[in-house]
C-alpha cells in the first residue's frame, strides 16, 4: 500500500525542560497562600518546626526550594537524620516526603528533639496527615502534632489555569488561553492531573508538528480518561 498522502508524523524528542522554582515562580493562591506566607516569614517563625501537606504536584517541593535559597537550609537524605541530630547546630534542615521515603524513624525523633530544643528550624514536607505515617511508635506522631502545619492544595479553576500557564512555560511553549479553559473545565481537579496533561499535550503535539490546540487538549483528556476508567494510574515523582 503506498503511503502517500497519508499525514507525516514527527518523532517527539527528549528535549527536556527546566521547571522554574524561582520564589518569584510560585503561584499563590488561597489554597497555598498560608504556607507560602510561613516560608516567607523565616526567619521570625515562633516555633522551630514546619510541616506542609498537600498532594503531588501541589508546591511542597518548590516551597521547600524557596526555603532553602532564603535560609541556606541543606536537603536531608533518607540515611542522614541520626548524624544529623548528633551534630546538632542550628543549619536549617528540609526533610521532603518525610510519610513516604522510609526514613529511619529513630532518627526523625531525635532530629525533632534536637531542633525544638536549640531552635533549629526543621521543613517537612509530606502527602498524608500525621495521623496516617506509617510509624512504629506514636512518639514521632506525638512531637508532629506540636509542628506549625499548613496545608496547600488547588482551590478554584484560576489558580489551575495559573497552573497550566507555567507548566507551559516552563516548556517554553505557548498555548492559547481557550485552550486552558477548555481542559481547565473537563479535567481530574488535581495538580498531579494537570502536570500529566500539560505533558502529555506537549508529547502529541510534538509527535504531530503543530502547536498544542484544542483537539490536541481533547485527545489528551480522552486518553486519561481511558486510564482512570482502567482503574491505573502514572507514576509520577513528587512535588512541585
Amino acid at each position: 500500500m503506498s503511503s502517500e498522502g497519508a499525514p507525516k508524523r514527527q518523532l517527539a524528542l527528549e528535549l527536556g525542560h527546566a521547571a522554574q522554582h524561582g520564589e518569584a515562580d510560585f503561584l499563590v493562591g488561597e489554597g497555598n497562600e498560608l504556607a507560602h506566607g510561613r516560608i516567607l516569614s523565616w526567619p521570625h517563625w515562633p516555633d522551630p518546626i514546619t510541616l506542609l501537606i498537600g498532594p503531588a504536584k501541589a508546591g511542597k517541593s518548590h516551597l521547600a526550594r524557596i526555603f532553602a535559597d532564603r535560609s541556606g537550609a541543606r536537603f536531608a537524605g533518607v540515611d542522614d537524620l541520626e548524624r544529623l541530630a548528633a551534630e546538632g547546630g542550628q543549619l536549617p534542615l528540609i526533610v521532603e516526603d518525610v510519610d513516604r521515603r522510609g526514613y529511619d524513624e529513630a532518627g526523625l525523633f531525635h532530629l525533632l528533639n534536637q531542633s525544638m530544643r536549640d531552635g533549629r528550624s526543621l521543613l517537612l514536607t509530606a502527602r498524608d496527615e500525621v495521623a496516617q505515617w506509617p510509624l512504629a511508635t506514636d512518639d514521632v506522631r506525638s512531637r508532629m502534632r506540636r509542628a506549625a502545619t499548613f496545608r496547600l492544595e488547588l482551590t478554584d479553576d484560576i489558580q489551575l489555569s495559573q497552573m497550566f500557564v507555567k507548566l507551559f512555560a516552563d516548556r517554553q511553549v505557548a498555548v492559547d488561553p481557550k485552550v486552558i479553559g477548555y481542559i481547565v473545565a473537563r479535567m481530574e481537579r488535581s495538580a498531579e492531573e494537570a502536570v500529566i496533561l500539560a505533558d502529555l499535550m506537549d508529547r502529541l503535539a510534538l509527535e504531530r508538528g503543530t502547536a498544542i490546540t484544542r483537539s490536541i487538549a481533547a485527545e489528551a483528556l480522552d486518553r486519561r480518561q481511558r486510564v482512570h476508567g482502567a482503574g491505573s494510574d502514572w507514576d509520577t515523582a513528587d512535588d512541585e
